[in-house]
């Protein structure tokens, strides 16, 4: 059985200001793409079974950048869809919803195509991805190269917990954490690894 990586993408210019990003697909910065590079020699001696990144940009080009060959764009790796809050802080939406709370409340709708996501839809999101994960993990190491709170739920949901314990896992940019198995139950082997 082999392990499960996960690679945050590099840093953006809305990951920097705290903007709540998913479908607004902007660059890496000049440090998110120095960030990308420097997981290559964390990455460089492992094969994979299964690559798979989010289709947006930043996290193809994470892949790109961190010597990951052959991953496959898959939808359901994509960011938390943020609806309304879509390029908005969460320090903005406290002054209207002080007590809002992304991992409980989720997010109001959108524009067309974005009408957000509860936490059990991308509870739902998370879990087919593991279901995909499970079956290649049995032929070595998986990796994943997606977003802060979709890995965060997907974490959540490999352990065995609710999409909104993701609150627990803080996941920075330009990262590798690394899900393992101990007497053959999920655990976090390591955290938001940088070199």
């Amino acid at each position: 059985m082999g392990d499960l990586l996960l690679v945050r993408h590099g840093e953006t210019e809305w990951s920097v200001s705290g903007q709540h990003t998913s479908w607004t697909d902007l660059p890496l910065t000049r440090h998110g793409e120095e960030q990308a590079k420097c997981l290559a020699p964390l990455l460089s001696d492992r094969t994979f079974a299964l690559a798979l990144t989010s289709p947006l940009g930043r996290a193809i080009r994470t892949a790109e950048l961190a010597g990951i060959t052959g991953a496959v764009p898959d939808p359901d790796l994509h960011e938390w869809d943020y609806g309304g809050y879509e390029g908005v802080t969460t320090v903005d939406i406290h002054r209207t919803r002080p007590d809002w709370y992304l991992w409980t409340d989720g997010v109001p709708p959108g524009p067309a195509g974005h009408p957000g996501e509860s936490p059990e839809e991308i509870s739902a999101r998370a879990d087919r991805v593991l279901k995909r994960v499970d079956s290649a993990l049995v032929d070595g190491d998986v990796i994943l190269v997606a977003h802060a709170h979709f890995l965060r739920v997907l974490t959540a949901r490999r352990l065995g917990l609710t999409a909104a314990d993701g609150r627990l896992f803080q996941l920075a940019t330009g990262t590798v954490s690394r899900l393992s198995t101990e007497h053959d139950r999920p655990v976090i082997a390591e955290w938001n690894t940088r070199p």
